[in-house]
Order: C-alpha cells, then sequence, then structure tokens
C-alpha cells in the first residue's frame, strides 16, 4: 500500500475517573474503542495517523498537536476533563488555533446539546417534534397530557434516562425533575411520551452533499409489556443487560418504502436546520397513528465499529474505510478552501 502525504491526528478525550462523579461512565470510556477503530481505518485507507489523546489542560494538548504536525484532526472527543458539557470547547479550540478537523462544528455541538433550543430551531423550520418545555420555569404548554418522559436538558448518550423517566402523574413528574436537578445540575427536558416506534437515520455529507443512510429501528417486541418502551441507559450501554438484549436494532428496518423516505427526508432537513457538517444521526419516534416526531440530532455519535452508524454504513453497502476516506478529503477540502 502506497501511503499517502497527509499525517493524520485522531483526537479523542481520554478517560479521566473522577471523584464523586456519578457512576454513569462506560459511555465516556467508549470514546476509545471509537478512536483505536478510526485510526485503524484510516491506516488501511493509506495514511499515516497518529493517537492523539486529550489528557489533563488544552495547553498540554495543544503543545502534542504542534509537535506532530498533523495535516488535520478526526474529532472524537466528546467531553473535556470529563465534562461532556465542555464538547463544543474543544471544537471551539481547534477552530481558534486554525486546525481543520472533521466532524460537525463548535455551534452545531453547542446547539444540540441544548436538547430544548434544538427542538425549538427544528420546529421553526417547520419540522416536527413533540410537545415540550424545560423544568422548572416554563409553563406546560396546552393539551399535553401524561404520559411523559422527563431528561435531563443538555446531556447525551441516554444519560439520565431510565424506566421511571417516563411519568404518568404529576406527583411522578415533579419527584423526576427534582432528581434531574439534584442529579444533573441542569434544568429537565419535559416531553409527551410518544407511544409507538422508534427510529434513528444516520446522515453524512457524500461527494453531492447530505446522504441518509438506511434508517435503523430499536426493536422493543421483547420488552415486557409493563416497560416503558425506551432505549434508556442500560438498555443502551450495558451488553450483559436484559434490557440491552431486549432492545436489538434492526438495519434496514422493516418499514415501508413511504415511511423509510420520510424519515431519510426528515434527517436530511433536520441536519441541515442544525447547520450539520460531515456527520450525525437524528433520532424519531412514530406514534401508533403513523406521525412522525423528531426526538434529537446528535451531532457526534459513537462511530466504532460496533456502533449504530457503522452498522448503517454497512447496510448501504458503504465500506467503513471509504467512509473516513471521504471524511478526510472534505477536511482537507474545506482546509484548501480557506
Amino acid at each position: 500500500m502506497n501511503v499517502k502525504e497527509p499525517l493524520i491526528g485522531v483526537a479523542f478525550n481520554a478517560y479521566e475517573a473522577i471523584v464523586g462523579k456519578r457512576e454513569e461512565q462506560i459511555s465516556e470510556t467508549s470514546v476509545q474503542q471509537a478512536a483505536q477503530d478510526v485510526s485503524r481505518a484510516i491506516e488501511q485507507a493509506g495514511y499515516p495517523v497518529i493517537s492523539l489523546p486529550m489528557k489533563g489542560g488544552i495547553e498540554e494538548f495543544a503543545q502534542q498537536v504542534r509537535s506532530t504536525n498533523a495535516s488535520m484532526l478526526v474529532n472524537l472527543c466528546e467531553s473535556y476533563k470529563g465534562i461532556p458539557q465542555k464538547e463544543f470547547n474543544v471544537a471551539a479550540f481547534f477552530e481558534m488555533m486554525d486546525w481543520p478537523y472533521s466532524g460537525n462544528k463548535a455551534f452545531t455541538l453547542a446547539l444540540c446539546q441544548q436538547k430544548y433550543l434544538t427542538k425549538t430551531l427544528l420546529q421553526a423550520h417547520g419540522l416536527p417534534c413533540a410537545p415540550g418545555f424545560l423544568a422548572p420555569g416554563m409553563s406546560r404548554p396546552d393539551g399535553m397530557a401524561f404520559p411523559m418522559i422527563v431528561k435531563p436538558n443538555a446531556e447525551d448518550a441516554s444519560l439520565g434516562i431510565y424506566g421511571h423517566s417516563v411519568v404518568h402523574d404529576q406527583g411522578a413528574l415533579e419527584k423526576q425533575v427534582a432528581e434531574v436537578l439534584h442529579t444533573y445540575h441542569q434544568p429537565a427536558l419535559v416531553e409527551a411520551f410518544i407511544s409507538g416506534r422508534e427510529f434513528n437515520v444516520a446522515v453524512y455529507d457524500a461527494e453531492n452533499g447530505p446522504l441518509a443512510l438506511p434508517v435503523s429501528e430499536i426493536d422493543f417486541s421483547n420488552l415486557p409489556a409493563d416497560v416503558p418502551h425506551i432505549l434508556g441507559y442500560e438498555a443502551k450501554w450495558f451488553e450483559d443487560h436484559a434490557l440491552y438484549q431486549a432492545t436489538m436494532p434492526k438495519c434496514p428496518a422493516p418499514i415501508s418504502d413511504e415511511l423509510r423516505i420520510r424519515l431519510q427526508s426528515l434527517a436530511v432537513a433536520a441536519f441541515k436546520a442544525v447547520d450539520g457538517r460531515d456527520y450525525a444521526r437524528v433520532d424519531f419516534r412514530v406514534s401508533e397513528k403513523g406521525e412522525i416526531f423528531i426526538l434529537e440530532v446528535n451531532p457526534n455519535p459513537d462511530i466504532s465499529l460496533n456502533a449504530g452508524f457503522a452498522r448503517a454504513l454497512a447496510a448501504a453497502q458503504i465500506e467503513y474505510v471509504d467512509f473516513w476516506q471521504r471524511m478526510i478529503e472534505n477536511t482537507l477540502a474545506r482546509k484548501e478552501s480557506r
């Protein structure tokens, strides 16, 4: 294999244990697996690659990057010093340093971490979202009835979402809002709980613009009837957990062409609405009446080989290596255009 000239730096947040930090850590450590998978794919594409784990302060990381003289960075950083809310600060620092990097811009990362703000923007673009409000502080929209789902407003990776997050009366709602405030130190996003099916659509910037990959469905058919049909934290991350094994994804989803086209079209529209770049994942619920609701846009999804994005690439018969070749070309083209 001929080695290509640009040196690619794979930047990721190395996990750092924090005293007193909550126990939801597996979603933070998974980024290291993604960094290994991505580095291997870039090497297979013929590029020299260097691993750039972010440890300690930003000054130390900057010196590390300068010493490598990398042509561009693959940005896999999902937090800074263990704080997910500072994910966008890392990308903003790259921009201030004029370092070309793959993935979404700081603006998009910051926007999409604020779930209610993203919902408001999507609705302003005429895209369908479930009714919701922030608690405490905002009034419940007229006509919004139980059941509802309560989640932290500024977390990702299903942090803070469990079976008891779905509430059926005012007392349970107030209790769950209080738990989010106490545990995550941020407002709670309260949304109407959409009973039905859950889908997600991966989107990436292909040669001719944003491309929606095959639709994936979270199969809830094996869940007990008395368990809320949601993809909570245990179901998403703990492979030995009964909820994980009962919520396996199906990609491509067994749906009609009409629904597939609608979901893919809405995913691309949402990607454009948040000024998406390179890749993202859009999550949906479809009600029992067939109504589609966008749950959120994830601008920095798990990109490892065993995650949903890679599964969607495979369903589209797009090689993982070819995807990263495209991301490198996108980034270097942006660098050249400057």
